[in-house]
C-alpha cells in the first residue's frame, strides 16, 4: 500500500508533468499563431529549440537504456559462464 508520501510525490510528479506538457504544447502549437511583436513570445524560447530539446532528450534517454540493458546483459552471461565453469 502506498503511504502518504509517496502518494505526494507522485501528484507532484503528474503536476510538474502536466505543466511541462502544457508548456510545450502551447509553444510549439499556439506561438506559431501570435503576432512576432506580441510579448507573449518573451516567455518562450526560439522555436528551433522546440525540435533540438526533445531530440536530445531522446538520444541521451535512449543511451542511457541502451547501456543499462548492455551491462545487465553482460553481467548476465558472466554469470551463466561462472555457473557453466563450476559444472
Amino acid at each position: 500500500m502506498a503511504s502518504g508520501i509517496d502518494k505526494f510525490i507522485g501528484l507532484l510528479m503528474l503536476l510538474i508533468a502536466t505543466a511541462v506538457f502544457a508548456y510545450y504544447t502551447a509553444w510549439v502549437l499556439v506561438m506559431p499563431f501570435v503576432d512576432q511583436g506580441h510579448p507573449l513570445h518573451e516567455l518562450f524560447p526560439p522555436r528551433e529549440w522546440a525540435i533540438r530539446i526533445p531530440v536530445v532528450l531522446i538520444l541521451v534517454g535512449g543511451g542511457l537504456v541502451g547501456s543499462f540493458i548492455s551491462m545487465v546483459m553482460i553481467r548476465t552471461a558472466r554469470k551463466q559462464a561462472g555457473k557453466s565453469k563450476t559444472k
